[in-house]
């Protein structure tokens, strides 16, 4: 069973009337972002709900007013009119509070054109009292009504039973699909809309040049050759002190848990701007999530006089942090060199689910000390690496064991980096290193529990060359992990 063979419901309104509240309680997830204020919902949201355990598929839109000068309602009424077109049951939505008005005799009348099947939902019915305030609401001519809360979930199983009643919804919930999950962030208006529209070859989400037009993090699934990936559009990343209002935040918390849970991350830029303190603190943060990351330097077609080597060239320059992650040049406008973007996409996903063994690893530490030795410090004291063992991946994570961590510089850490980047690439993927000490102190105390004769040694002991280790490869937890000394790259 595809998605679709999958019915779809159709959430239709004028401005303000709780649509994206209904939704949200539909889906049974805080998906869609639910203000007041007009013109909050730009694009169409989609979400899985089921009736009775049978699967279907809620679309939310925009209000329609043709008469609004809010921005973007030419943009908000085209998508309401694709999920008209997708839907195969329509429910409107009114407002108890406010009666009929002549927008909703205006939708209404744009609903039955259609020949779907169209239900009335009266939301903000939050007590019994109000359901006699339904009966006006015939005269917008839709013969079927039910008073619902979506605040307070009041009748909405009655809503979708009402609506799936002259439908036979499939008996199996959609198959589970292993999906690869990729969050296009970024500043605002640097393209990331434009660019997930091509990418799906239809207007997906509304696009103009005025900053901050995607609000919702939007989920598109499309499939890719054999692989199944999932488009996650994100509300532009701003400064903390450029969240003006309680929709700004709510967007910015939206993008958080798009990033938190995106596998990949693909990092738009401004290639006229290049990249900014901001696309650096938004990288890092992407690394400290262990996410994989791609560069895409959007509007290169507006570039005129620069060469594509002398921009990366540039770019590794300055931003060294990022010389392991794959840069595409391209146009999200034209399209040029999007055709790579999802080769990319899989290769650095496979480089977060790699794994290289403890002995491979060893061999390398033995020949990156043997090429540059841990200095010595003062009081004599240096670095010894035992050994190295890999505990995890998405993102790889490797463990060193080491006589003491406070012995290991900054200076040391990076070249085993570089060399370890050198060796296995890893390319777009995050990785990270915890140092961890043998606890001689401890052992000796034991020791001396056990016999009392003998006398602690005051100095730590030398390990011999030739001393055996065994690591068994297992992967810790992340209390065990939280306990070891953390050294990010």
């Amino acid at each position: 069973m595809n998605r679709q063979q999958i019915p779809k419901l159709a959430l239709v309104g004028r401005p303000n009337v709780g649509k994206s509240a209904l939704f949200n309680r539909i889906a049974k997830k805080k998906i869609a972002i639910v203000d007041e204020a007009e013109g909050i919902t730009r694009d169409r949201l989609y979400a899985p709900g089921d009736c009775f355990g049978k699967p279907f598929e809620v679309i939310d839109t925009g209000g329609i007013n043709p008469q609004s000068e809010i921005p973007y309602q030419e943009e908000i009424r085209r998508q309401a009119e694709i999920a008209i077109v997708e839907a195969d049951v329509i429910i409107m939505v009114a407002d108890v509070t406010v009666g009929v008005t002549a927008l909703d005799t205006f939708v209404a009348r744009l609903l039955l054109r259609t020949g779907k099947p169209v239900l009335l939902a009266v939301n903000k019915v939050d007590d019994l009292a109000r359901l006699d305030l339904l009966y006006p609401f015939y005269a917008l001519g839709i013969k079927r009504i039910v008073g619902v809360s979506a605040t307070q979930g009041f009748h909405i199983a009655e809503l979708l039973e009402e609506a799936f009643s002259d439908l036979t919804l499939p008996e199996e919930p959609l198959p589970e699909v292993t999906t690869t999950r990729v969050a296009i962030v970024g500043r605002p208006n640097v393209g990331k809309s434009t660019i997930v529209n091509y990418l799906l070859s239809e207007p997906r989400c509304v696009v103009s040049p005025i900053a901050g037009t995607t609000r919702d993090s939007i989920d598109v699934g499309l499939q890719v050759g054999e692989d199944h990936v999932t488009l996650i559009d994100t509300a532009g990343i701003r400064r903390k002190p450029a969240e003006h209002d309680a929709v700004d935040k709510f967007a910015a918390v939206r993008t958080q848990r798009a990033l938190e849970r995106a596998d990949v991350c693909v990092l738009v830029v401004d290639a006229d701007r290049g990249i900014t303190t901001q696309e650096k603190r938004i990288a890092r943060e992407i690394e400290e999530q262990g996410k994989g990351c791609i560069l895409l330097f959007n509007k290169w077609d507006l570039v005129k006089g620069f060469r594509m080597e002398h921009c990366r060239k540039s770019f590794e320059i300055d931003t060294p942090f990022l010389n392991h992650c794959p840069i595409l040049f391209v146009s999200g406008l034209t399209g040029r060199n999007l055709d790579q973007l999802f080769a990319a996409v899989k290769e650095v996903h496979t480089q977060q689910n790699r794994r290289i063994t403890t002995g491979q690893l060893n061999k390398f530490v033995e020949k990156a000390v043997q090429k540059y030795h841990p200095p010595m410090l003062d009081g004599g004291k240096r670095l010894r690496i035992f050994y190295l063992a890999q505990v995890d991946v998405q993102p790889p994570r490797f463990v060193l064991f080491v006589n003491n961590p406070t012995l290991m510089l900054e200076t040391y850490k990076k070249y085993l980096i570089g060399q370890f980047r050198e060796t296995y690439g890893f390319l777009g993927a995050p990785i990270q290193f915890f140092l961890k000490g043998r606890n001689t102190k401890e052992k000796q105390e034991q020791a001396a529990a056990a016999s009392p004769e003998a006398t602690p040694c005051p100095r730590e002991p030398l390990i011999e060359e030739d001393e055996a280790f065994v690591f068994e490869e297992e992967e810790l937890s992340e209390e065990e992990l939280s306990k070891l000394d953390p050294s990010y790259f």
